[in-house]
Parts: structure tokens; sequence; C-alpha cells
């Protein structure tokens, strides 16, 4: 990778080296070996769990309850910290999402799809876990929210060939389920090993704390967070599964209309990202909350399936916008404090989420638009929350209203 792309990707400048073996090459690397997993899992999951498992919205929301559990438990990582390498606990996490990926297809039953997703998903949130606290040590303040947006464009990018092949493989060649999940979680267990094996051990630049970590003046964040994970509940889990059941999308469908989305983000997200570091955290969280007010009260009422796609992709675009919270952490925190509180603030985001989509997927069976309206109601609570979030967020100034003396090591900064 040239000097003139490692510029334009964000990454703070590095002296020359003749290896491509640097930390910068790795966050992209991991970023796209996700989608190969994920986006596979995402795409197939409503059309297998009803075709095959003959899922109802009832077990679809018991399911998705269950593979926010780890995402619960991500707290977790700050103890395996003590054992392993924060590097290489990011290489296990992959390995595993692979794994899990690559087997659901061969257990097509209720109980079967729970366990493989259970696996997949240890893998995919204690890996998240590990990529914003990795992301956020190594990225400088200045830079991160362009270089976020720019791994999340990568990720896009690898989600488009994952779609583009979903789409190929399903209505083109006509591959098994179990084949096209195969596939798609071996490709990313390859990446991990790969990675393993060709990139050496990066030292840190901040010793980070390895015990729980819960800051007082960090309440504004942990806040955003919660609402942030309930809200995404509703749209990750009960939005496609509106496309299937109600306007009858089949994977061909659902897998172009995630491409899309990928291809907006590969543009957009880069550009979202200069954006908030341009107008600054709070007037992009602002704008966002108003935008998903308006998405989830449409999608309680659409009618007109080629809507419903459009809101699917808007909410897509809001999502970018979510950048915003994780820079707005950098910007107040104490940096020795980025990876424990990466594994606390993924717990807080699950909170809701163990819960609320087996709850909701009873609620979707009595009345589908009352569960896209608490959607909006969550969103209108984060955009109160949003208000509070200073013009310059630091250590000392996290808050409009409600601040917390500073203690610590961040007192003395």
């Amino acid at each position: 990778m040239t000097e003139f792309s490692q510029s334009r990707l964000g990454f703070r400048s590095a002296p020359p080296m003749s290896s491509w073996r640097r930390p910068e090459v790795l966050l992209l690397l991991m970023a796209a070996a996700v989608p190969l997993s994920f986006a596979t899992w995402q795409a197939l999951l409503n059309n297998f769990a009803i075709e095959r498992a003959a899922f109802t919205g009832a077990e679809m929301g018991i399911l998705q309850s269950l593979r926010e559990v780890p995402g619960f438990l991500a707290f977790g990582v700050v103890f395996l910290l003590l054992l392993i390498r924060e590097q290489r606990l990011a290489y296990i996490a992959l390995l595993l999402l692979g794994l899990g990926t690559a087997i659901t297809g061969a257990f097509p039953t209720v109980i079967g799809l729970y366990i493989t997703t259970v696996i997949m998903s240890v893998g995919y949130h204690y890996y998240e876990t590990l990529q914003v606290s990795l992301s956020l040590q190594w990225i400088d303040k200045k830079k991160a929210p362009e270089t976020l947006g720019r791994i999340i464009a990568v990720g896009s990018f690898a989600s488009i060939i994952v779609f583009g092949l979903i789409w190929l493989t399903s209505d083109i060649l006509a591959l098994d389920y179990f084949w096209i999940y195969l596939i798609g979680g071996g490709a990313t267990a390859a990446v991990a090993v790969f990675a393993w094996l060709a990139f050496p051990s990066f030292p840190q630049q901040v010793e980070q704390h390895k015990t729980l970590i819960l800051r007082k003046r960090y309440w504004l964040y942990y806040a955003l967070t919660f609402l942030s994970g309930a809200r995404r509940q509703i749209f990750i889990v009960f939005a496609g599964f509106l496309m299937v059941e109600k306007f009858g999308f089949d994977v061909g469908a659902i897998a172009l209309l995630f491409l899309v989305n990928a291809a907006v983000n590969v543009w957009l997200a880069p550009k979202i990202g200069r954006l908030i570091g341009r107008i600054g955290e709070r007037k992009a969280l602002i704008f966002e909350y108003l935008g998903l007010i308006g998405v989830f009260t449409a999608y309680a009422f659409v009618e007109s399936a080629t809507v419903a796609a459009g809101l699917y992709v808007l909410d897509h675009l809001f999502f970018a916008l979510a950048i915003a919270i994780k820079t707005y952490f950098q910007k107040i925190a104490d940096p020795a404090d980025i990876a424990a509180t990466a594994g606390v603030s993924f717990t807080i985001n699950h909170i809701a989420a163990v819960f609320l989509p087996a709850a909701y997927g009873f609620l979707w069976l009595i009345s589908p638009p009352a569960v896209f309206l608490t959607g909006a109601a969550l969103a209108a609570g984060s955009l109160l929350l949003a208000l509070n979030v200073p013009h310059d967020p630091r250590p000392g100034d996290e808050v409009m209203v409600g601040r917390v003396p500073l203690a610590g090591p961040a007192a003395a900064e």
C-alpha cells in the first residue's frame, strides 16, 4: 500500500517501512474479514430460518436475544486480557466468527440455529469490542472520525463482494445454504489465520487497565450507548424480517438490498466521518436522531416494498453517524481506560438486546407497527441526551449539564 493511500486512509503517519506489516494495514484487513462471515449470516438468516427451520417472529426474537448474550458479556474481554494480548485475542475472535458461520448451514433446526448463532456471536461481539479498542488506541484524535469512516467503507466494500456472491450463488448457481455458509465462514477463518501468522505483535502506546471501569464522568457516553443498542436491535431484527414476511423478499432480493447499502457506505462513510470532524459530535448526533425518528415512524406504516427498501438504506446511512459516539468518548477519556471501557460499553449496549428482541418478537405477533414506533421513541430519548453533548468535549468538559469532577489520572492531564 503506497504512502499516498495510507495518508488518504487517515492513519497517523509512520516512518517509511519496506514491510506492509503495519498496524493500519492489519486494522483494514480485519475490517474486511468480518463481513465475509457476518454479511453471509445476515443476508441468509431470515430466509434460512423461515424456509429450513420454520421460524415465526417468536423464534426469531428468541434467536436474536441469544445472539446478543455474548455482546452483553463483552466485559469479559477485560479479564481475558490478563491472559492474552489484545491483538492475539482479536485473531481468536475472528476464528470463532468464521467457525460459527461456516457450520450454520449444517444445522437447519431451531436448536441448531440457536447454537451456531451463539458461537458466531461470541466471535463477532468480542472482535468488535477489540476493534473499537485497538482503533481508538492507534488512531490520532483529529483523524479518528474520518479514519473510522474509512474502516466502515472497507467493511462495506467487502460486503459488496459478499452480497454479490450470495446473489450469484443462490439465484444463478442455486447452491444450497450449506455451501454458502461454509464458504463465507471459511473465508473469515482463513484471513484470521493469515493475519496471525503474517503480522508481528504491535506494542501498546499506553498500558491499558485490566479491570472493569465505570466512571461517573462517562455517564452520558454510557446512556447514549445504551439507547443506541436498544434502538439498533429493532432495526437489525425486525426491518429485515418485515422485508421477507410482509413484502416477500427472497434471498437474492435481500442480498441486493444489502449490496446497495454497502455500496452507498463505501462512498459516503468516509464523507460522514469528515463531516463529524468538521461539525462536531453534538450536531452530528442531533441530526442522526432526528432522522431516525422519521425513519422508524415511516417503518410503522409503510405499505410499499420500494419505500420500505428505501427506508432500509436510509437507516444504514444514519447508522454511520454513530461514529460520533466513539469519537466523543475518545475525546473525553483517559487513554488507559479505552480497552476496559470498550468492553463495558459493549455490555451496556447489549443490556436491552438480551431481552428486547424476544419481547418484541411476541409484540410483533400482535402489532408490527408498535415495534417500530417504540424505536422512534428510543430515538427521541437519544435526541434529548445528544443536546447535552458539549460543542468541544474534553476531560473535565464531558457534558453541558450534570458534570462530574475529574478524578484519577485524567485529573492530572
